[in-house]
């Protein structure tokens, strides 16, 4: 079973309130939402977006059983948060939770395609119904367009050669399956020596990530849910690479203190997303007995940020040292990194 990761860290720069109105964008196996919904109870209501319909059926009979009522579940694409948001009724949010992360449940089901650890189809949709399969995308591109792919998405630094080594296996046959992939790369790669990191994992993420068009979408999510949080309401999101981690700190970081223009259309501005303030100032870090308890966790990045309430001050000193007055609760250990 798929353990959320860094569960209480998550929940307690929510701020979790009863009654209050959440929004969880990659529901996954609900773990989040259903911790969410226990603090919010009585009277607190959660939307649940994800794009597997599989999960959406399991996060849906978990939510009947642990919150009968205060759920909606939905499948659709964080990328389109705002839209699902506002078709039904959450256009005012406490809070709102993103985990970019690939659930367990994925990973180990051979058939997804995820894993280069056990052979399957090469797939890497995460909603299977629909868009380009991974083996379809190493078919398409050239050497140009493949190490361009796996350079900016994987940060592979031996990107042509990786490239190359496709393209001469796929003259040979075509790479349909995870392990065929794996070998190739491993092949192109010089072999897996004592790499503590398998040498397909660069190359697995960018495909995964250029499948699902990520980024995209976890831009767009990050702007749609800042723009419906209410005074007060507050923005989580869980990264595991270091793309969508940038990504998410770089958003932060231009919304923290001020008003940003939000431009649609191309020349055509339109309202402002609210000035934000940081809820942690660091990305925070799993704790050491998380990550013996779940190894998935270690890459696991936290950012958290809060639309203030009028009149409120700014959440942390702005000296030098740059200190933390914390909104979570002070009991729980965190680690923070930069």
């Amino acid at each position: 079973m798929h353990v959320p990761v860094m569960l209480q860290e998550t929940v307690d720069c929510l701020a979790v309130r009863p009654g209050g109105v959440y929004l969880d964008a990659t529901l996954g196996e609900a773990g989040h939402a259903v911790e969410i919904l226990r603090r919010a109870a009585p009277g607190g209501r959660l939307l649940g977006i994800d794009r597997d319909p599989a999960a959406i059926d399991r996060a849906s009979a978990r939510l009947r059983e642990a919150a009968p009522g205060c759920a909606v579940c939905v499948q659709g694409n964080h990328a389109d948060l705002g839209t699902l948001a506002d078709a039904h009724g959450f256009s005012a949010l406490d809070g709102v939770v993103i985990d970019t992360g690939v659930s367990s449940g994925q990973l180990d089901e051979a058939a997804r395609g995820f894993s280069f650890q056990q052979d399957g189809a090469l797939d890497m949709r995460m909603d299977p119904t629909r868009g380009e399969t991974a083996a379809e995308l190493l078919a398409r591109l050239d050497a140009v367009g493949l190490a361009t792919c796996f350079r900016t998405l994987g940060e592979e630094p031996q990107a042509m050669r990786v490239a190359r080594a496709i393209i001469r296996e796929r003259e040979r046959a075509p790479i349909m399956t995870t392990l065929h992939l794996a070998e190739v790369v491993t092949h192109a790669l010089g072999g897996r020596g004592d790499r503590k990191r398998h040498p397909a994992t660069r190359v697995f993420q960018a495909l995964r990530m250029a499948v699902n068009g990520e980024l995209d979408a976890l831009a767009a999510a990050l702007e749609a849910a800042m723009e419906r949080l209410r005074p007060g309401g507050r923005l989580a999101v869980i990264t595991f690479e270091s793309l969508s981690d940038r990504l998410v700190k770089r958003c932060f970081a231009e919304h923290v203190g001020r008003d940003v223009a939000l431009q649609q259309g191309g020349s055509h501005w339109e309202g402002r997303l609210p000035r934000m303030d940081w809820v942690a100032r660091r990305a925070l870090r799993p704790g050491e007995e998380e990550v013996r308890r779940n190894p998935r966790a270690r890459s696991a990045k936290l950012r958290a940020v809060v639309r203030p309430a009028a009149g409120d001050g700014p959440l942390f000193e702005t000296g030098r040292q740059d200190r933390a007055r914390r909104t979570i609760p002070q009991g729980n250990v965190l680690n923070e990194d930069r």
